[in-house]
C-alpha cells in the first residue's frame, strides 16, 4: 500500500515538474517575443564637447575663441582629439495591449552598444541603469554616455576634417546622420537576464 501511495506521489510530482518545465519555457519565450518586439531609433546627441570646449553653439572654425583655437592646435599637436556626448535613443514597446497583445512593461537592462561613425566601429557604451519601456506605445529617451578619441580612429583625415566630423555630429547644425549603433539589448525577466538573440543596427532613419 505504502508503495503504491510512493509511485503515485513520484508520478504526480514528475506531471507537476514537467508542467512549471513547459510554463517556464513559455514564459521564456515569451519574453524572448516581447523584447524582439521593442524598436529602437536614434534621436539627437547632446552636450558633446571636444577636450571641455563646447560644441553645441559653433558650425566652423571661426566659431571658436582665440584661447580655444590655441587649444585646438595643441591637441592636434599632439595627436589626440577627445570627445564626450550623450547620444539619445528613442525607443518603442509595442505590447501595449492593442490587437490581441499582452500589456507588457519591459526593463531593458543592457544595450552591448558599439559606435560607428561613417560606418567606421569605434567604442563600446552600455547603460548606467536599467530603463523600464512601458508598453504604451509611446516614445522613451534613452541617454547613452559616449567618449573616444576621434584621433585614433580618424588620424588619417587630417585636422580639417576632424573639426568638421566634430562639428558635423555635435555642432550648432549637429545631427546623428553619421552615426549608427550595433547593439545586443538585454532585458529582465523573472529567469534573470536574457539576451537579444541577435545583434542590430540603429541609425536615426528608421525604428528597428
Amino acid at each position: 500500500m505504502a508503495k503504491k501511495l510512493w509511485f503515485k506521489m513520484i508520478g504526480l510530482l514528475t506531471i507537476l515538474f514537467a508542467f512549471i518545465g513547459c510554463a517556464t519555457i513559455g514564459d521564456i519565450t515569451a519574453s524572448m517575443a516581447n523584447l524582439q518586439k521593442i524598436q529602437f531609433k536614434l534621436d539627437s546627441v547632446q552636450e558633446f564637447s571636444l577636450a571641455g570646449i563646447t560644441l553645441s553653439n559653433k558650425s566652423s572654425l571661426k566659431d571658436f575663441t582665440v584661447q580655444e583655437g590655441i587649444k585646438l592646435s595643441q591637441l592636434l599637436n599632439s595627436k589626440k582629439f577627445p570627445v564626450e556626448f550623450t547620444l539619445n535613443i528613442l525607443a518603442i514597446n509595442p505590447n501595449d495591449g492593442s490587437g490581441n497583445k499582452i500589456k507588457t512593461t519591459a526593463t531593458l537592462s543592457g544595450l552591448d552598444a558599439r559606435l560607428l561613425i561613417d560606418g567606421q566601429p569605434t567604442v563600446y557604451g552600455d547603460l548606467t541603469s536599467p530603463i523600464e519601456i512601458p508598453g504604451t506605445g509611446e516614445e522613451i529617451i534613452i541617454p547613452l554616455r559616449m567618449s573616444l578619441d576621434l584621433y585614433e580612429f580618424f588620424s588619417n583625415q587630417g585636422p580639417e576634417k576632424l573639426l568638421e566630423l566634430a562639428l558635423a555630429i555635435g555642432g550648432k547644425n549637429g545631427s546623428t546622420s553619421r552615426l549608427a549603433l550595433d547593439v545586443q539589448p538585454r532585458v529582465t525577466t523573472p529567469f534573470g537576464e536574457i539576451k537579444y538573440p541577435g545583434r542590430i543596427t540603429i541609425v536615426d532613419k528608421e525604428f528597428r
